[in-house]
């Protein structure tokens, strides 16, 4: 390992510009003030490296990763605000458990970037209040409910303590392609972990030949996809579609008041080793779209993670076999 590199930093400088360039306090400077300026970094230099050293330190990493991560203890599909919410309790809670995330795009996060119609702030109602300040996010109070400034604080701050965790891997830009699935002696379905492949490759298999994918076994999956998409829902899909489930409710129309309430309680093991949470759920039960409102998606994945600990031991010896 490189020793840690100690840099001295100065005060910015912006590019040089008719006569002279801002320095520190903004006013103009003749070229010699601005070479004592950088004089700190007239002798700077990155440590020597090797391009293939690069490419084994990222390689080694990450097929590590994959071993280690095939036989995970809990599988979450989607690294939105729910999905995250749920890492988050989890991992808290139980240390000692190896986590998985796979989240089909490059970027997790999910639609908690912005909040409604590309607006910059995030709206939570009481008492999602409670999951902001204990990952330490600032808010506004207006009674009833609360407002973080910018709805990217609240991401970025969830995804950085998520991935902080030991025992979290977050694949992304990976995606699940099925369910694996078991048949227990009464003939009864159970989920037993994820079938996944890199997205690129995912989005291309009606045009290149046959690409196969790998796996993940797990005791226990919580998908949290959102509604139905490209992407979206697609555990309950799957479900319909190997009729382990007669069919889904569909989303129904925006009622912020019913649908947020709904969805978290409505979190729930659909199928044994399945746990659906956030707006996947909402197509199951034909719940409300609840609109440019977060709570849910943060409580929805700390009860998503209370149902996972609750059957976790089963489901573990069950899927040891």
């Amino acid at each position: 390992m490189a020793p840690a590199v100690t840099v001295n930093l100065v005060e910015p400088t912006t590019l040089p510009h008719k006569g002279g360039v801002p320095v520190g306090n903004g006013k103009l400077h003749d070229s010699n003030d601005v070479e004592t300026a950088d004089g700190k970094w007239k002798d700077f230099s990155f440590h020597p490296i090797r391009e293939s050293q690069v490419a084994r330190a990222m390689a080694r990493r990450y097929f590590n990763d994959l071993d280690t991560y095939a036989e995970s203890d809990i599988v979450i599909v989607g690294a939105g605000s729910c999905g995250l919410s749920t890492a988050y309790t989890l991992a808290k809670a139980r240390p000692d458990l190896k986590i998985a995330i796979i989240e089909a795009s490059v970027s997790p996060g999910g639609g908690a970037w912005l909040g409604g119609q590309l607006f910059s702030a995030m709206v939570m109602r009481k008492p999602a209040d409670k999951f902001l300040t204990e990952v330490g996010v600032p808010f506004e109070d207006e009674g009833s409910y609360v407002v973080v400034k910018h709805a990217a604080l609240f991401t970025s701050t969830l995804l950085s303590k998520v991935l902080a965790f030991p025992n979290i891997k977050l694949f992304n830009a990976t995606s699940v392609e099925d369910l694996i699935t078991r048949r227990d002696e009464s003939g009864g379905l159970r989920i037993a972990g994820v079938v996944t492949n890199w997205t690129l490759v995912a989005m291309h298999h009606d045009d290149q030949s046959c690409m196969d994918p790998s796996t993940i076994n797990a005791p226990v999956v919580i998908s949290t996809t959102g509604h139905d998409g490209p992407f979206g829902a697609f555990s309950v899909k799957r479900l319909v579609s190997m009729q382990a489930l007669e069919k889904l409710g569909g989303m129904r129309g925006l009622d912020m008041n019913t649908a947020e309430d709904a969805i978290v309680k409505g979190t729930r093991e659909i199928v044994p080793g399945l746990i659906v949470g956030g707006m996947e759920l909402s197509e199951v039960d034909g719940a409300n779209r609840m609109g440019p409102t977060f709570g849910a998606m943060a409580l929805s994945g700390v009860k998503a993670a209370e149902e996972a600990l609750r059957v976790f031991e089963l489901r573990q010896k069950q899927n040891a076999i």
